[in-house]
């Protein structure tokens, strides 16, 4: 059964959209809140590649509020109110990552809505679409709030890395991996 929710009129990057399987909106709600009932909501998944055919993934900053320290895509969050998903991958790739790429130079990879329970009581049920870009920057000058480190890596290394260490890898990546 869904939820009533309110909607707000003042959006920032402390608000989500909730929306239903098919991707219809529902409202927004603060993010802290939507991730505490566990509701759906729009989310998006960054996949940078280089040339070599390698893709740049994160260690997410030891201060995040769930899975912190553990690796993930190039850059996820959250698009907000009336924004388009390639604007805002765009945007968070700028804050989280150093990296400009417009938004037309990104495409989408597909969606799909996973769940995921944290030690902390956060709920991740998002409806996720991938992101698939191109970058060959030799520098990348991330934000230290998000991000604790960066690689490039084979998608045979990245395979076998998750086969030997689960663990070590953010849930949605897995499922975006399962995808791939």
């Amino acid at each position: 059964m869904a939820e009533k929710v309110k909607d707000t009129s003042t959006i920032g990057t402390d608000f989500v959209v909730l929306v239903d399987e098919d991707d219809r909106v529902l409202g927004t709600m603060g993010k802290m809140e939507a991730h505490e009932k566990g509701l759906l909501h729009r989310a998006f998944s960054v996949l940078l590649y280089n040339d070599a055919g390698e893709m740049l993934i994160q260690k997410r900053a030891a201060g995040k509020y769930h899975t912190p320290g553990l690796w993930a895509n190039a850059c996820c969050s959250h698009p907000r109110a009336g924004e388009g998903v390639l604007d805002a991958a765009s945007r968070r790739l700028r804050e989280e990552l150093g990296i400009e790429i417009p938004p037309d130079a990104l495409r989408s990879g597909g969606s799909f809505i996973y769940r995921a329970s944290f030690d902390n009581g956060l709920t991740e049920h998002e409806f996720d679409t991938m992101v698939i870009g191109r970058f060959n920057g030799d520098v990348i000058r991330f934000n230290p709030q998000e991000v604790d480190a960066v690689n490039w890596i084979s998608m045979e290394a990245l395979k076998a890395l998750v086969k030997e260490k689960p663990e070590r890898f953010t849930p949605w990546f897995m499922e975006i991996l399962k995808r791939l």
